[in-house]
Parts: structure tokens; sequence; C-alpha cells
């Protein structure tokens, strides 16, 4: 009897951490169950053997920065039958999208000692802006399970079983009070995607979105709630919604509605 074909599975990078990826090698027993289900083809993170594509699904982690990566993750594209998009780099651009909001040249001139040797775009943008992804992965970094969950999901042919909601009905769930009624702190749960499991609620400490916005977010309420009842101005509004996924839409236009004109 001839051997089943195994789906190639790719792992790429671009402008990132490695977290995400990291997150699928912590998985450790799990990923011995991957390993048997599918041919790592691509993985330089795990191993220097390379196939050639096609691939039946790729994962991507990390934003598009420069020239040069716009022609790659089209290539990556061509190559791959699924392509998911993992972790707030590669959904949303990545801390370093805080770039967008500024003068990249200023930046350049100020970390690099022959700036023109550097070759790089204004923006840090999401994968999704490039090629068409069919599915978007959120975290930083990404939630292991979750990560699980979408590889076998793709293998099986199905929609991957990813919430929607909030991290509230997460804090809900492990019994932790709301820090910002308790203790009167700041957080963004209320508009942001659950997956981290209330990590920092519980720790007493207010959600810094991490897992980017949740469907439907009301950002503007929570801006509203910050500063009526909290007494946040507009200067840290900003510095709050910029975070991790600074550029995923709903958070850019809140903090672009608090942004002071210049001078």
């Amino acid at each position: 009897m001839a051997a089943q074909h195994k789906p190639k599975l790719a792992v790429w990078k671009f402008a990132s951490c490695d977290g995400c990826q990291l997150s699928l090698l912590n998985c450790e027993d799990e990923l011995l169950s991957v390993a048997g289900a599918v041919e790592i083809a691509y993985f330089p993170e795990a191993t220097r053997a390379v196939q050639r594509g096609p691939y039946d699904l790729s994962l991507v982690e990390g934003s598009i920065t420069t020239p040069e990566e716009i022609e790659r993750i089209r290539n990556v594209r061509k190559l791959s039958r699924y392509l998911v998009t993992i972790g707030a780099c590669a959904t949303a651009g990545g801390i370093q999208a805080l770039r967008n909001f500024a003068n990249v040249e200023e930046y350049i001139a100020l970390v690099y000692a022959r700036p023109d040797y550097i070759n790089t775009l204004a923006t840090s943008t999401p994968i999704a802006d490039h090629v068409f992804v069919d599915f978007e992965l959120r975290g930083c970094p990404v939630n292991q399970h979750q990560l699980l969950e979408v590889i076998s999901a793709f293998l099986h042919g199905r929609k991957p079983n990813i919430p929607a909601y909030s991290v509230c009905l997460e804090c809900k769930r492990r019994g932790t009070p709301c820090v910002m009624v308790a203790d009167g702190t700041p957080c963004l749960g209320p508009v942001t995607q659950a997956g981290c499991g209330a990590i920092c609620p519980a720790y007493r400490r207010g959600c810094y979105g991490c897992f980017g916005p949740m469907e439907t977010p009301n950002t503007a309420a929570l801006s509203a709630w910050w500063k009526s009842q909290l007494g946040v101005d507009d200067e840290d509004l900003v510095r709050a919604w910029r975070g991790f996924n600074a550029y995923a839409e709903p958070f850019r236009k809140e903090s672009e509605a608090h942004e002071q004109p210049a001078h």
C-alpha cells in the first residue's frame, strides 16, 4: 500500500521577535503529534532541513517593513494553499508599527551610524495589507493551544474555533474581580480579544491589549469611561491604545481621536 501523503507545513518569519514561532516549539508533547500529522517542510527556527514548495499550510510571523519583504510575502502566498498569520506583528503591524505615527527617517538617524545603509519602508504593516490571508491568529505572543487548534482545523478542512469575545469573560471564568471597578485601574480588557487567560488582571494589572481588538469593540465608550471615571487624560489614552496592536484599525482610530494637534 502506498504511503499516505502528509500535508506540508511551512513557518515563515518576517519583522518580528520569533515569540510566536517559539509558542509552537513550546507545545512540547503536542508538537510531536503535529510532527506526526504533517511534514515540516520549512521551519528555520526548528530545523535547517528545507523542502521546496508548494506548501499545504503556511504560518507567517512578522510584519512587512522593507521592499524586499513585500516581494517575499507575495512569493510565499503563491507557494501556499492556505496562509495563516500568527501574532500581533503579522496581524496588526506589531509594536514596530509605532513608526507609522512618526517620521521613520528621524528614528533611523538616531539609531544608526550610517543611515544611508538602511533600506526600509516608512510603515510597518500587517500581512493582510499585501496578500490574501486565510485566517488571522492574534496575540503577543499567540496562545499555543489556539495555534494548535488552527493547525488542526486547516488539516481537517474546518473553521478554527477561536473565541471572538473579550478578555472580560476570561476574568469572570477565573473569578478575577474587575480591576477597573475594584481598583480604578485602566484596563483594555473590555475591547480586547480573549486568548491570554486574563493573566494581567489576575495580578491586579490592567489588560494591555496583547490580543488586539475583539469583535465589534466599543473603544469610544471605554475611553470615555477612563476619562470621566478614572481621570485618564488624552496623552495617556493615546499611549494606552498604541501598544502591541497600535495599528489594528479600531485601536489606531481611537488613539488618533485623542491625539492633540501639533502646534
